[in-house]
């Protein structure tokens, strides 16, 4: 049985949008894309790269909204496996592991390896989960991660909280999230003052 695990990097008023670079989603108009790069260039002891590697070695499958979809396959899709570090080794990864779609507009994907969920998202979801053994992860996709809390399939809540307000932009936990309890498993302080917290389902 998979272990179906969110993965954020979240402000501390809970907005998930763009943290990666200016143009990574630019939606309703958003600005402020890139906002956790200075952050992420404190980790002067390499300790982000290594933590998002420890995780990401765990991964046996992605589950992605198309948007994420679209972004990670114009990356990691395309990335050279051979690069060094952290983005050859992600890379090889997410290129050999089974990708899940949730889509309503995509007729077929190129990347290798990823597959279409279809219109009962949830059902699909519940089968994978059943398929693949260890852990399913979820990097952005708001609209999939609020559809499987609605049916009580995520298992774990990974978030990376930057010490920043940025006052707009999509929200992870937006109104309307459906009620969750959860357990504190596990938090650490990055030297960048990033606060990482684990939360599992209650």
């Amino acid at each position: 049985m998979g272990t179906i695990v969110v993965q954020a990097f979240i402000t501390l008023d809970g907005v998930v949008q763009g943290g990666g670079g200016p143009d990574e989603d630019r939606e309703r108009g958003f600005d402020l894309g890139g906002w956790a790069m200075d952050y992420d260039a404190q980790h002067d002891t390499g300790e982000g790269g290594e933590l998002i590697l420890e995780w990401e070695r765990r991964t046996q499958a992605l589950l992605l909204g198309r948007k994420t979809y679209d972004i990670f396959a114009g990356s990691w899709g395309v990335w050279d496996e051979a690069a060094p570090g952290l983005e050859g080794e992600l890379t090889k990864r997410y290129n050999r592991i089974p990708k899940y779609v949730a889509s309503r507009t995509r007729g077929e994907l190129a990347w290798k390896n990823s597959y279409l969920l279809g219109p009962d998202v949830a059902g699909a979801v519940s089968r994978v989960r059943t398929e693949v053994s260890g852990e399913i992860r979820i990097w952005g996709s708001t609209e999939l991660v609020r559809t499987l809390a609605e049916h009580d399939l995520i298992d774990e809540y990974r978030l990376c909280v930057y010490p920043l307000v940025l006052g707009t932009g999509k929200k992870l936990f937006g109104n309307g999230f459906p009620r969750s309890r959860l357990t504190l498993r596990d938090s650490r302080r990055l030297a960048s003052g990033v606060v990482v917290n684990a939360y599992r389902r209650g």
